[in-house]
């Protein structure tokens, strides 16, 4: 069982795979670092101040526990609640980058996988009956 893991574990697709994988997802962070640190900072700027991933919409308040003198809980602590929609719109443009390089990158694959295609070497064309019967006349009085 071992040598068969061995086996599939080192089959170039899955190496190739795993590569892929883990690229992609440093790839992802850096574009999300792009998005979060860069882009988004002078959008905020020019939109008078905003910190996108700052702005959400407040469903509930955070509440802080209230204890008696006896220390005994009365009211327990709640979180915030809140839809994070300046989050959520980083997310979108985190995305849209990303799909716009994968797409880049596709293209530029699929045109040299097609350059490649063109520059490979025809098969020349089978020979048409004339020249079959003239290549056997030949072989036929060579003999």
């Amino acid at each position: 069982m071992f040598k068969e893991f061995k086996e599939f574990i080192t089959k170039g697709n899955v190496l190739d795979m795993a590569v892929g994988l883990i690229l992609a997802t440093y790839f992802g962070a850096i574009i999300k670092s792009l998005v979060d640190d860069i882009i988004m900072p002078p959008i905020g700027k020019i939109l008078g101040g905003v910190d996108f991933s700052q702005l959400k919409m407040v469903i509930q308040e955070p509440v802080k526990a209230i204890t008696n003198a006896a220390g005994e809980v009365i009211t327990p602590e709640v979180s915030e609640i809140a839809i994070k929609y300046g989050s959520f719109i980083n997310t979108i443009i985190t995305f849209i980058i990303v799909a716009f390089v994968i797409f880049m990158v596709v293209k530029a694959y699929n045109k040299s996988k097609k350059k490649a295609e063109e520059e490979a070497p025809a098969t020349p064309p089978a020979p048409t009956k004339e020249e079959v019967l003239l290549g056997e006349i030949r072989d036929l009085l060579k003999k």
